[in-house]
């Protein structure tokens, strides 16, 4: 059997921002990546008293930075084929994100799992 995949992962710029949005806000942050309108697809990082994760609404891809990282259900049945890589680039962050404000943003960028990768995920039940 294939070794299992991360569904999400992180690029050392990501966990260095990660880490100092820990230092300054606390760890008890997490991460949502959703299809919204209004900050497009970016992946936010929020308090976790301030956003409600739903059991019905939401998966946890897994960790990144040691933060939970989520997406929404729909958006994860037209990612469910890829691994994200949450990443850092110049620009505006997300409107409500903690990153804002700090002339980068996380990006998401992807790959596309190989068949023998996507096999060893349905086998653990992670997608169908």
């Amino acid at each position: 059997m294939a070794e299992l995949p991360l569904q999400v992962t992180a690029t050392p710029a990501a966990v260095a921002l990660i880490g100092e949005l820990c230092a300054e806000y606390g760890t008890d942050l997490l991460f949502h990546q959703s299809g919204g309108c209004c900050d497009g697809s970016s992946p936010m990082c929020y308090p976790r008293s301030e956003f409600l994760v739903g059991d019905d609404s939401d998966v946890r891809l897994g960790d990144i930075g040691g933060l939970p990282f989520y997406i929404s259900k729909p958006q994860f049945e037209y990612w469910k084929h890829t691994q994200l890589i949450i990443d850092v680039v110049a620009g505006q962050g997300g409107m409500f994100s903690l990153e804002n404000g700090r002339g980068v943003r996380f990006l998401v960028r992807s790959r596309l799992f190989s068949d023998a990768e996507f096999d060893a995920l349905r086998a653990q039940g992670k997608v169908d």
